[in-house]
């Protein structure tokens, strides 16, 4: 009896394993070359700049290559209608003294200390009575410092004292110019004052 519930049972485990579901299919991986981007340099360059450690230099040769130093060569010819477009354009850089022909800008250089110096010499002219040799040192401080107030006055004291009238109003207004209320202020405006009268003629001691 025993044997035969075991035949039995052991004939229903075989009937039920055949007729259980089939096990799940496995999923496919999906191919790696379908969905990768394509890596191959034709369609995906390398836009990354090389390293200079890793450029060889044997492999660069000799040749000149070209250069952005200042021997580039720029062409500054102006356009072909410019003429046309801007007819008074070379009347403005003559003007300024860059257009072919024109005097080149001068600039006159700066230097106090010699300024001084040449009124220093100047004044020792001036109390000697060297008038014209004062006036070419007071000129001369001007020239390397423009707008001195005292070198000003005092060139248009000594063209005073040339009797030369109008140069010396003219130096006294810039100086007032420089200096309206300068320490000099009150005595150029009383030159003025003097030098535009009708006795002005006369020369001063």
């Amino acid at each position: 009896m025993r044997s035969l519930l075991i035949g039995l049972l052991l004939g229903v485990g075989f009937a039920v394993g055949q007729s259980s579901p089939p096990a799940p299919a496995k999923l496919q991986k999906p191919n790696a070359t379908s969905s990768a981007p394509d890596k191959s340099p034709e369609r995906n360059p390398n836009l990354t700049p090389p390293r200079s450690d890793s450029v060889n230099a044997a492999s660069l040769g000799d040749d000149a290559g070209d250069s952005s130093s200042k021997d580039t060569q720029i062409d500054l010819s102006p356009p072909p209608n410019d003429a046309k477009d801007h007819p008074k354009s070379s009347d403005i850089l003559s003007d300024e003294g860059s257009a072919g022909g024109g005097d080149t800008t001068e600039f006159h250089p700066w230097d106090p200390h010699k300024a001084a110096k040449d009124v220093e010499v100047g004044d020792y002219y001036f109390k000697r009575k060297n008038y014209a040799g004062a006036e070419s040192r007071y000129r001369e401080a001007l020239f390397y410092k423009d707008n001195d107030a005292v070198a000003t006055y005092k060139l248009a004291v000594c063209l005073e004292k040339m009797n030369r009238p109008d140069e010396a109003i003219t130096e006294y207004e810039a100086y007032l110019k420089i200096l309206p209320y300068g320490p000099e202020a009150a005595d150029a405006k009383k030159a003025i004052e003097r030098l535009k009268s009708p006795a002005a003629g006369v020369k001063p001691n």
